[in-house]
């Protein structure tokens, strides 16, 4: 079989792809000095780049990159992903224990979000509620769902008009760390605000 070049398309998909493989510095601004060391460099003409006949490349793809950030002590953590923005917020940050009613710390973090939603000019919004698994299922739900209702609230307050909301409470279902430790269960008592991604606005 007779092994030949590669197209000057193909060799930089290639490049572009090795480039890819390397550390992503989400914080790194365009034309920054990066610790990370430079791709290397490729050859479009070197000999071990060629297919044999009647091969082709696989289609592109665009890699899901997520980024969290998290406060110290993890009250606040955001997640940028390629799709959408989520924002969680520990319980114990915005409500009493075993209350649904807001406290004074929480109105200016719910509306910190609310700039953000207003900036990427998202539609839709998703306020989910989520308990540790102390207490009943049912209890956890009621709760939950209470909860999610008071962050939506408080939301509404400041957001743009014309705002569709999905508002959820999930008792102990989907836990983000373990239930077995208070520092784990402390992450689960949480209220998580999503909204799609309109613009290409990285986290701080």
């Amino acid at each position: 079989m007779t092994p030949r070049r590669l197209a000057p398309l193909a060799a930089l998909t290639l490049l572009l792809y090795v480039t890819a493989t390397g550390p992503v510095l989400a914080d790194d601004p365009p034309n920054s000095t990066s610790s990370a060391s430079p791709p290397p460099e490729i050859d479009a003409n070197s000999p071990e780049l060629m297919l044999p006949d009647g091969a082709t490349l696989a289609a592109p793809k665009v890699l899901d990159i997520k980024q969290v950030v998290e406060e110290e002590g993890g009250e606040q953590r955001r997640e940028d992903t390629n799709v959408d923005v989520t924002f969680a917020l520990q319980a114990e940050v915005l409500f009493g224990k075993d209350s649904a009613k807001l406290g004074p710390a929480a109105t200016a973090r719910i509306a910190a979000i609310a700039v953000e939603i207003n900036k990427q000019d998202s539609s839709r919004v998703r306020v989910f509620g989520f308990t540790d698994d102390l207490g009943t299922y049912e209890h956890g739900l009621k709760l939950s769902k209470e909860r999610a209702d008071a962050v939506q609230q408080e939301l509404a307050k400041t957001l743009e008009p014309g705002k569709t909301f999905d508002i959820r409470g999930y008792s102990e279902d989907y836990p983000i760390a373990s239930n077995t430790t208070e520092e784990g269960r402390t992450k689960n008592r949480r209220v998580e605000i999503s909204f799609p991604r309109t613009t290409t606005t990285t986290a701080p």
